[in-house]
């Protein structure tokens, strides 16, 4: 065996062992092989470099980015909240619907995403009613990636299958290409799982409840506000009428924070009920007649203003949630850090409402039960405030003053309907739906469509470009980008041809289905210990050479690559769902082969099945 084929071989069984190993990034092995190799001599650099320009590393990259913007605008958070109301609380009809829900939203967007989605609901449902989390989040993670495996863009595997067909110069595959197996597959799985495999997963209770942070519901309630929110009507002759809030001085005389107007046409500044839409509450916002201003402040200083420019204190109609709680804003807790700049400091020294464009609503101390003064208290350690305004504006305060402050509570929040631009979710839709039309359509036009895609939701504003770099999953990029010269040096070097070749030499009397058998099942068990992407890169060449020397088409070998990849249910580490849900779920490494093989097994029947119908060799 040549110097450079024994370098390649062993560049293949190191990576393998540190994918294994795990205690290095993947992104980190992949860089590290592409480095080896291009070292070694083994491959140029045209070829190093060829994976960061490759169409389908760009392809993903953009469909991060659109389901991104599936995720900012509440289009997916919307779908997940029908999923649960339809499943209800039956746990065979939940398993079921679940499943099949989680299936759909998988096959075009994100399988890690629909799960980190889902995972909460998932949870709090669970404790409602009193069901064990592990009851449901295996199923949740396997539907998760059958969905994903159902299209074209659905998982990476399938776009690299798909790929390595059209470089071959064979017919690749078509957007629906998958769906025939991949839909036999989950309808089975959904049988299997609601009947013998809900025997197999663990009633485990998670061995540690975590507390979790209050809700901006829950905080409404804790901190009393309706004791301290007052509506106030501008009366026709008040001489209010005209003025901007800085103008009013309603702050700095009588201590009082408008939170938002709900102006006479309807139209509101500030808060704004979930699906309506709003103006941002500006200094130069102009108070009208019969406008309703929505305060903050406490009983006494309320009379003295109400009577001072002649409002009216609405008693009867007191503030609820909805009023100073919305998508667009909202409150949280912001407790300071130990070496905080604020600390000793008033708000009033800090200008924090100005400088943050956020209201402090009140001030807790610990140890302390009376009310502080909002002006002129000095900021100690571990203080809370409450504050109130735009959630840009409060997660812009986490990101930008992460030194002084530490903002609680975004997963409530998030879950509440914080970032998500609504207004904006049918343009999602329809982008997502051309895109998709065009793929079906040719899917030559897959790297056009979706980058077409990607630009038009950060253009109408569905999502923003920091965004979109937040939501490309840089890490599988990078991975799928420096594992593809691996798979050109091991085609390189022959061990590819060698490895086709024994395999048929060892199969291929027993006949064609024998050899894509060996391949699913050499796929299969790689990809528990592999990622699928990894999986597909480099057993997919060896599918093409095996069907070349059999001489017949590879279509149905390298579907069968890329099924098998993305049955990664053996292991929590085959596939980031399953790792995922393991905490949460309280799931031990055993959990997931009892019920992970025999569905490996009934994928492998029906896909051997389905393959000479649906790609006669």
């Amino acid at each position: 065996m040549e110097l450079q084929t024994l370098v390649t071989l062993a560049v293949l069984i190191i990576a393998i062992g540190l994918f294994i190993w795990d205690r290095l990034g993947v992104d980190v092995i992949a860089l590290l092989v592409l480095i080896t190799l291009l070292a070694a001599g083994i491959i140029t650099e045209g070829e190093a470099l060829a994976g960061f320009s490759n169409k389908t590393v760009i392809s993903i990259g953009a469909l991060f980015i659109v389901g991104g913007a599936v995720f900012q605008t509440g289009l997916a958070d919307v779908i997940a909240n029908r999923i649960l109301r339809v499943a209800g609380t039956n746990y065979t009809r939940l398993l079921v619907v679940l499943m099949v829900a989680v299936a759909i939203m998988s096959a075009f967007i994100s399988s890690t995403g629909v799960v980190a989605l889902l995972l909460p609901s998932i949870m709090s449902l669970a404790a409602k009613t009193r069901m064990a989390p592990s009851r449901l989040l295996i199923p949740l993670s396997v539907s998760a990636l059958l969905g994903g495996a159902s299209t074209l863009i659905g998982t990476p595997p399938n776009l690299l299958a798909a790929e390595k067909l059209r470089l071959g110069g064979y017919e690749t595959f078509s957007f629906f290409s998958f769906t025939p197996i991949s839909l036999a597959i989950l309808l089975a799985s959904v049988l299997f799982v609601a009947t013998l495999g809900k025997r197999l997963l663990p009633d485990r209770q998670p061995v540690q409840k975590v507390q979790p942070v209050t809700t901006p519901t829950e905080l409404f309630n804790l901190y009393r506000l309706p004791e301290s929110l007052y509506r106030l009507r501008v009366d026709a002759q008040s001489p209010l009428i005209g003025k901007t809030l800085p103008e009013s001085n309603l702050r700095e005389q009588f201590e009082l924070s408008v939170l938002s107007i709900i102006h006479a046409n309807g139209k509101r500044s500030g808060a704004v009920a979930v699906g309506r839409r709003a103006e941002p509450l500006r200094p130069n916002t102009h108070i009208q007649a019969e406008d309703i201003l929505i305060v903050q402040g406490n009983v006494d200083a309320v009379t003295q203003a109400a009577a001072y420019w002649r409002l009216a204190i609405m008693a009867n109609e007191p503030v609820v949630e909805q009023d100073v709680i919305t998508n667009e804003v909202g409150i949280a807790e912001v407790m300071l850090r130990p070496r905080s700049a604020a600390l000793d400091k008033t708000l009033t020294d800090l200008n924090f409402g100005r400088t943050h464009r956020l209201t402090v609503l009140d001030i807790r101390r610990p140890g302390s039960e009376g009310a502080l003064d909002l002006k002129n208290t000095p900021l100690r350690f571990g203080d809370m405030l409450l504050v109130q305004g735009q959630w840009k504006d409060i997660f812009e305060l986490k990101q930008q003053q992460r030194r002084d402050y530490i903002v609680m509570g975004e997963p409530e929040a998030a879950e509440f309907g914080a970032f998500q631009r609504a207004s904006r979710a049918p343009i999602v839709l329809i982008v997502l739906a051309i895109m998709i039309v065009t793929i079906m359509i040719n899917p030559d036009l897959l790297t056009l469509a979706s980058l077409s895609a990607a630009i038009a939701v950060v253009l109408t504003g569905c999502i923003s470009m920091d965004e979109a770099y937040e939501a490309i999953d840089w890490k599988t990029l990078i991975l799928i980008a420096g594992m593809l010269p691996l798979s050109t040096a091991l085609v390189k070097v022959g061990l590819v041809d060698t490895i086709a070749t024994s395999l048929r030499t060892a199969l291929g009397g027993m006949g064609v289905y024998a050899v894509i058998a060996g391949l699913f099942v050499i796929t299969a068990i790689f990809t528990q210990v592999l990622s699928n992407t990894v999986t597909t890169v480099l057993i997919v060449p060896i599918a093409i050479v095996a069907a070349r020397d059999l001489g017949v088409a590879p279509q149905a070998f390298v579907m069968a690559v890329a099924i098998a990849a993305s049955m990664a249910f053996g292991t929590p580490i085959a596939s980031p769902v399953n790792t995922l849900v393991m905490s949460p779920g309280n799931y031990k490494f055993s959990d997931y082969a009892r019920i992970g093989v025999p569905l490996i097994l009934i994928s492998m029947v029906i896909t051997l099945t389905l393959l000479p119908l649906l790609f006669p060799l």
